[in-house]
């Protein structure tokens, strides 16, 4: 029988056919020198190897979620797209879990599905790619998401 690999990334030793998106599972935990804690969540929006979404719907859901996700939980250091399109990278400080995250990205994530206004920091001067929006395509990712949370709840090996 051959040994399996491991990798030094979390994420690259999570078997994908074995998770269910969308989903929300706690990818690490790091403890710093002086004790404070660091937790890395994988949000995830689409099936891996399935689907996928498009640079500008993650573009434009990164700068709501980004933006939004501080008025709502204490704490955030960064909302980030994973590089394989099917959800982010969701880093916080403190001991937290899945059950204490997921409220606050469906309360986030209900307000993105039915946003009306403009995508906040989308010019040139504040966007490094501001021509690469899509809030339509946002806003439905955002909905598909809240909605298959609350039908199976957060655990992704359901």
């Amino acid at each position: 029988m051959a040994e399996e690999k491991h990798y030094n990334v979390e994420s690259f030793n999570l078997d994908h056919t074995k998770v269910t998106a969308p989903f929300v599972r706690v990818a690490s935990k790091k403890v710093g020198e002086k004790g404070d804690v660091v937790t890395k969540f994988d949000v995830r929006f689409c099936q891996p190897n399935k689907e996928f979404m498009s640079t500008g719907a993650i573009h434009t859901l990164e700068h709501l979620v980004a933006e939004y996700i501080r008025d709502e939980i204490p704490g955030v250091i960064d909302f980030s797209p994973m590089g394989c399109r099917t959800g982010f990278y969701f880093t916080l400080w403190g001991d937290l879990d899945e059950a204490y995250i997921t409220p606050h990205l469906l309360n986030v994530l209900d307000k993105v599905a039915v946003w009306n206004k403009e995508v906040p920091a989308a010019t040139e001067k504040e966007c490094g790619n501001y021509r690469d929006h899509d809030l339509e395509g946002a806003k439905t990712l955002a909905k598909k998401w809240t909605d298959g949370i609350r039908a199976k709840g957060w655990n992704c090996y359901k």
